[in-house]
């Protein structure tokens, strides 16, 4: 693929915009997003076979296989671009997370990207909470290491993905068990979440607007439903009888210590703290809820919750 200019702000940068964990949730979002306002992509793909890289080719992207665990490849998957949009994996080990392996694939990324002469890079990490429970010292590691070393950074911090209700494979929570969505949080109240959808936006505009977006930091959230007002709006969409139920400490334990320690520093009140009129003034479309469910999330969701039992409908109203 030819390597167009993008135009911003601050002058005229030439290449692709390299996009990495591009067949995932954030990267893919991202990649999408910036092929239909005409920037050109390189997707860093592990497989390119794979149907998320075939897809995103069709769309337009320009492949490059890379994988983070192994830095010799990253320089000629990143040469020729200046920007990036980095999404290191969350990287888990035996005992639970571990920060030292996300930490190693970011600072690889990032010594890659120096070399091949990326200037500018979209970072996006996880929202943060007063105390360290939610710090991710892995990703803040990351985060550092980035501005210490490229000339326009841009961090973006989202909270809780509205795609988690499809579920996440591997977290032992999340989505939809028989009707029951269960979760960590009290059930009456807010809880921040966000699209995917918005994340690609605030990327796109990080990269259209350097002047205005490098060296800060944004907290992103689109909606706060509880999570008792969430799962009915979700029941209200799709049509089933849904229920929220809240984890309790043994529970959470069992998963995982981890999810026990968060769950315990929510409950003390450490939560996250998007400012989201704020941010809907930079970015009007920011969705709530009620607009991810409308442009197709429950539509996933109904496929999905096809064997639970639908809930009663009033007259003259389709289920």
């Amino acid at each position: 693929m030819a390597a167009d200019p993008i135009r911003s702000a601050a002058g005229t940068v030439r290449g692709p915009v390299a996009v990495t964990g591009a067949t995932g949730k954030q990267g893919g979002a991202t990649a999408r997003r910036l092929l239909a306002g005409g920037v050109p992509v390189r997707a860093l793909v592990r497989d390119a076979s794979a149907p998320a890289a075939v897809a995103l080719a069709r769309a337009g992207a320009e492949l490059a296989v890379a994988d983070l665990d192994e830095p010799s490849g990253l320089g000629p998957a990143l040469a020729g671009t200046t920007a990036l949009f980095a999404v290191p994996p969350l990287a888990h080990g035996p005992a639970g997370s571990d920060p030292d392996l996300e930490f190693a694939r970011g600072r690889a990324l990032a010594d890659a990207a120096v070399a091949s002469g990326v200037r500018h890079v979209v970072f996006t990490g996880v929202a943060s909470t007063p105390g360290e429970t939610f710090a991710v010292p892995g990703k803040r590691r990351v985060e550092r290491y980035l501005r210490e070393r490229v000339p326009l950074v841009t961090v973006l911090r989202p909270v809780r993905f509205m795609t988690n209700y499809l579920g996440v494979p591997g977290f032992g929570f999340e989505g939809f068990v028989d009707g029951v969505h269960r979760h960590i949080f009290p059930p009456d109240e807010p809880v921040q979440i966000i699209a995917l959808e918005d994340i690609a936006e605030f990327a796109a505009l990080a990269f259209e607007q350097p002047d205005r977006f490098a060296g800060r930091t944004l907290e992103l959230a689109g909606d706060a439903p509880t999570p008792s007002e969430a799962v009915a709006a979700i029941g209200a969409a799709t049509g089933t009888a849904l229920r929220y139920e809240q984890l309790t400490h043994d529970e959470a334990a069992a998963l995982n210590p981890e999810v026990a320690e968060v769950r315990r520093e929510w409950i003390a009140g450490r939560r996250w703290h998007a400012d989201i009129e704020a941010l809907r003034v930079v970015h009007p479309g920011l969705r709530t809820l009620a607009d991810w469910l409308s442009e197709g999330g429950a539509a996933a969701l109904r496929a999905q919750l096809s064997g639970v039992p639908r809930q009663a409908t009033a007259p003259g109203r389709s289920g």
